[in-house]
Parts: structure tokens; sequence; C-alpha cells
């Protein structure tokens, strides 16, 4: 048994899907930018608790 909750949620995923509109380059250039400068600073966070933590 479907409860009417469940049955908007499926049609508002629906909607969501068709009205799906690409990223723009300007948002692109964020996140790369983004996950870039984690990946870097999770690096030398890394190094510095090697380098000045060790036992």
């Amino acid at each position: 048994m479907i409860r009417v909750d469940e049955t908007k949620l499926t049609d508002e995923l629906r909607r969501m899907e068709s009205e799906y509109e690409p990223l723009l380059p300007v948002e692109k250039t964020l996140i790369v930018w983004s996950l870039s400068l984690g990946v870097v600073l999770l690096a030398v966070l890394v190094w510095f608790s090697h380098a000045f933590f060790e036992q």
C-alpha cells in the first residue's frame, strides 16, 4: 500500500528529473577548485602530522 506522501515524493522526483539544468562553467570551475584545494590541504595535513608528530 502506497501512502500519499510517497506518491507526492515520486511525483516530485520525476518533475525534478525533467527540469534538469546543466551546471554553468563557473560552477564547474568552483567545484574543481574546491576539490583540488581539499586534496592539497589533506596532503599537507598528512605530511605535517608525519613530519612533526612521528613517534
